[in-house]
């Protein structure tokens, strides 16, 4: 069986505005690069591998010598072009900075991995890493074995006979993880995306927004009405209905964030439910308040989620409590 995979090699400088943009991208699911290669478009890779904290501009030798962190991610949407900015750097800039953009699954975080030969990545991929921080991060595609990164990942799956990797057998990526002595300072920590409240509303607002416009046109004749939990419209025609999970995102449309409640009414089948995904969607603030604008839709009809497909992200757990005290004898 043929057990190797494409990767995309890309080194993440150490100054703080790469890691800022390094955990952007990881909590929005995203990546880009500054200029064209000529295999954006005609290829799309497997996986990618995130390499940072070991410094590129020495000799290939002295490269093998070192360790580095690398986030491991799935490819989940193929090079395609921004058109608003995304980025830390490029929201102060008011510009795109990175056009070409991959949509992709943090998967897990190796932390002091070997770029030499007892690492778990190949000697070509190691030296694509180094040349793509040589390069200003543009990606370089290898092939080689994904098995030696998914073993040490503790990802429990077996490429060459599934090309496969379910995202349930996979730890995930938090921003604790990717912290190190360049990371940005931020007033509150916590894993999973990190997004001002206010904007993240705004953007949640303008997708079901977008969804109203998209079911009601007259090519559709649905009528749309709020609903919130555990779904956000209920569509209406005589005598059908249907029901939609609205999900905004300014990266890629990779994954969204579902809670167990959404989970089970998708899986109901006495409805029938879409999910309807509006994707990188520019956001601007204009005297405190924020502006959404242009977006792509990604509708999944029918839609019911795999188990594969989920990774659970928080537990609930039930607190042993204190037996309690005899009573006193009289």
């Amino acid at each position: 069986m043929v057990s190797e995979a494409l990767f995309v090699m890309i080194h993440v400088g150490q100054k703080v505005g790469h890691q800022r943009n390094l955990e952007h991208g990881m909590t929005t699911r995203s990546w880009g690069f500054p200029r064209k290669q000529d295999w954006y478009g005609r290829r799309v890779p497997d996986f990618a591998v995130l390499v940072t904290g070991a410094a590129p501009r020495v000799q290939p030798e002295e490269w093998k010598a070192k360790s580095a962190r690398m986030v491991l991610c799935k490819v989940q949407v193929g090079v395609y072009e921004g058109t608003a900015p995304h980025w830390p750097d490029e929201v102060v800039e008011e510009r795109v900075i990175y056009p070409y953009r991959l949509g992709l699954e943090p998967l897990a975080v190796l932390d002091d991995a070997s770029l030499g030969p007892g690492g778990p990545l190949s000697a070509e991929a190691s030296e694509a890493a180094r040349r793509s921080g040589t390069q200003q991060g543009v990606g370089y595609l290898v092939s080689m074995d994904p098995q030696p990164l998914l073993d040490a990942a503790g990802i429990d799956t077996h490429w060459a006979a599934d090309h496969d990797v379910p995202l349930a057998a996979t730890p995930g990526v938090t921003i604790e993880q990717l912290e190190g002595r360049n990371s940005p300072q931020r007033g509150r920590r916590g894993a999973g995306r990190q997004m001002d409240p206010a904007k993240r509303k705004a953007v949640e607002l303008y997708a079901e927004e977008k969804a109203v416009t998209h079911y009601e046109h007259p090519d559709r004749g649905w009528t749309a009405h709020k609903v919130g939990k555990p779904y956000d419209l209920r569509l209406e025609q005589p005598g059908l209905e249907r029901r939609v999970e609205v999900k905004g995102t300014t990266g890629a449309p990779t994954s969204v964030e579902l809670t167990v409640n959404e989970v089970f009414h998708a899986r109901d089948t006495r409805h029938t439910v879409d999910l309807f995904i509006v994707s990188d969607i520019r956001v601007t603030k204009t005297n405190g308040t924020y502006h959404c604008s242009g977006g792509d839709v990604l509708l999944l009809e029918d839609w019911q989620p795999a188990e594969d497909d989920l990774r659970p992200t928080r537990y609930q757990y039930l607190v042993p409590q204190p037996a309690a005290a005899p009573s006193p004898h009289n």
